[in-house]
């Protein structure tokens, strides 16, 4: 394998695989990426046997041939050539050599037959979307999906009807359900996946206008451009989201975002470092929060609201309501309580692109 490309053609590929590649495993060829010739460029793979992508960059290829490679070790030194600096790559036996001027590293090959493969699709179902819409769906979901053995909550529910997409997540105290309309939207079948919280995570990084979008019964496939990410599908079932969306909490709160979001930053200051709880007590016109802890102090503050409703005293988990406050741009937030122990709606006010709707469990305090 002997080929020569730019450093800004590649640079940006390796950047995104840095993402994929295991950094600590029990497979050391998963911390290596398979780089491959084809015609007139160059294929990258990378995969942690979760999450994998396929990229490819422009090259003069003056010999075919395929190699595996640290992917660590190969960024960082085509990251601190000098810009604008054409890179030799050379294989040579059991060697990749990269070349720049003088500048020059032999890293070692791993066995590219030991290399994973990578699944193909041909985006059949023609399922696309615009991209920056779908990040910003990404943005109030992400924060909600947990880690744990139940593999229904390690991601979030991507939902795709006629010209509609939702996603949702939830970690059992707390559900994130955002919904927008897409008139170039597409499919003839209702398609419900769920999604890891690595592949959305990896899927913020990419650019363009549109995202493409397809399955088969072990994985599901994203492109955009030149790139391909592939996520083994989460085989649960998704909780029934739409049963714990509060219907008729009687007890509606109207507060500004940014006032609420600096008082609970001062607050919690002096919240338990475990629980991070604060207290509202709400009444006609006005929210009072407070938090304490023995072994510190305790902090209060008051705002001036809109408030419909009884006298109210509810605890929050201070970290969990800045969660959701800071992924919406509303002047306003909406609070619909029914009590002191039962689930708490917030909503931006008013509303902004599509249904963004937060459901949230409150703790005793």
């Amino acid at each position: 394998m002997k080929f020569t490309a730019s450093k800004p053609s590649i640079i940006n590929e390796l950047g995104l695989l840095q993402g994929i590649v295991e950094k600590r495993t029990t497979m050391p060829i998963l911390s290596n990426i398979l780089i491959k010739t084809e015609k007139d460029k160059v294929v990258l793979m990378g995969t942690d046997l979760e999450v994998g992508l396929k990229t490819y960059f422009d090259a003069d290829i003056k010999e075919e041939g395929v190699a595996a490679v640290n992917g660590r070790k190969l960024f960082d030194f085509i990251r601190l050539l000098p810009e604008g600096c054409e890179i030799d790559f050379i294989r040579k036996d059991d060697y990749l050599i990269v070349r720049c001027g003088e500048s020059e590293i032999k890293i070692v090959t791993a066995q590219e037959d030991d290399f994973p493969a990578i699944q193909e699709c041909s985006f059949d179902r023609n399922v696309s979307f615009n991209l920056n819409e779908f990040k910003d769906m990404i943005d109030c979901v992400l924060y909600a999906i947990t880690q744990e053995q139940r593999y229904y909550l390690n991601g979030a529910l991507l939902s795709i009807k006629k010209n509609q997409l939702e996603l949702v997540s939830t970690d059992g105290h707390r559900l994130a359900y955002n919904r927008r309309e897409f008139d170039d939207l597409i499919t003839e079948e209702e398609i419900n996946q769920i999604v890891s919280k690595k592949t959305l995570s990896e899927l913020k990084k990419f650019e363009d206008e549109k995202i493409d979008f397809d399955f088969d019964e072990n994985s599901l496939f994203f492109r955009v451009k030149n790139r391909m990410l592939i996520s083994r599908i989460i085989e649960s079932k998704f909780p029934n989201y739409q049963a714990v969306i509060p219907k008729d909490n009687p007890n509606k709160l109207l507060i500004g975002r940014e006032d609420l979001i600096n008082a609970i930053k001062r607050v919690s200051l002096l919240a338990t470092e475990k629980s991070k709880g604060i207290k509202f007590e709400i009444k006609k016109d006005e929210l009072k929060m407070l938090s304490s802890n023995p072994e510190i102090g305790e902090a209060r503050d008051k705002l001036e609201v809109e408030y419909q409703g009884k006298d109210l005293e509810i605890g929050f988990n201070a970290q969990y309501l800045l969660d959701f406050l800071n992924t919406v741009s509303s002047e306003k937030v909406r609070f619909e309580i029914k009590d002191e122990n039962s689930a708490v709606l917030i909503k931006p006010e008013p509303e902004e692109k599509g249904i963004y709707l937060y459901i949230l469990m409150p703790m005793k305090i």
